[in-house]
């Protein structure tokens, strides 16, 4: 069933999505203990192949997507989002890092990201990391029946704002199911009452881009590393949500829970 151009899923699709979901989540709990200084980022793309091949028997969606080369992306530092694993990047202490996945599971896609501390951050690491991850939670607590993606982005950019830290405007959270970028366009920044009225039934992607510094990006010449223009640091999380009769379901939840983030509820 079709809204706006925006599918509305079943249950029996939705339950499809929430395993598909809960697949990519376990790739980035596999790979958590292995994000350390002295290890490459081609090490840990690797890793995340074998694993989504071998153990979870299914397939990595990013692998020729578009012509993309490898398994995950790994955004370090001041790479906003789309950076390409490599042997020669090697991660050192006081580094912080995106790892972004997506699988498909019998037709349906799973898309999350989280951050990683490489070691010890700096105090303003730590607090862009923890801040994006309030942002975006702030952005999914919005979701419901009635409610707006201005909604959705006015809560993300208020506590961004709020630390003076600027969002990112290029790219944006998307729909997602046997389509791995479909409508909506989810922007992180917005108007309350504006945009695409939510329904039960929508799942998309919540993944807002902070910078520390201004928001402006650029792309680098391998057509895919988005990185700021100031290179100040930047930090993204991402999960994928369905719109329930009564709010939100959250379809990439961490096996391990949340840890020292507060949890959504």
């Amino acid at each position: 069933m079709k809204s706006s151009r925006v599918t509305l899923r079943s249950p029996a699709e939705i339950a499809q999505a929430r395993e598909a979901g809960h697949l990519a989540a376990r790739v980035l709990h596999m790979i958590t203990p292995h994000v350390q200084p002295g290890v490459s980022t081609e090490a840990l793309d690797r890793l995340c192949h074998d694993y989504i091949v071998n153990e979870l028997q299914v397939t990595p969606a990013n692998v020729g997507y578009l012509g993309y080369p490898k398994t995950v992306c790994t955004s370090v530092n001041h790479v906003i989002c789309h950076g390409i694993p490599s042997p020669g990047q090697v991660l050192k202490a006081g580094d912080i890092i995106n790892i972004d996945v997506a699988i498909i599971k019998d037709g349906w896609f799973g898309d999350t990201s989280r951050m990683y501390f490489v070691g010890e951050p700096s105090p303003l690491a730590r607090r862009l990391v923890d801040t994006t991850y309030e942002a975006m939670c702030a952005g999914i607590a919005q979701v419901r029946p009635g409610a707006t993606l201005g909604d959705v982005g006015h809560a993300i950019q208020t506590v961004a704002h709020r630390e003076r830290f600027s969002v990112v405007r290029e790219y944006c959270g998307h729909g997602i199911g046997q389509i791995y970028h479909d409508e909506p366009q989810v922007l992180h920044y917005g108007q309350r009452g504006q945009g695409l009225r939510l329904e039960e039934g929508m799942v998309f992607t919540i993944e807002p881009m902070i910078n520390a510094g201004k928001r402006d990006t650029q792309e680098l010449a391998d057509g895919w590393t988005v990185v700021t223009r100031d290179r100040s640091l930047s930090a993204q999380w991402e999960h994928m949500v369905a719109v329930t009769a009564d709010g939100f379901e959250v379809l990439t939840p961490w096996p391990e829970g949340t840890g020292r983030y507060p949890a959504l509820v």
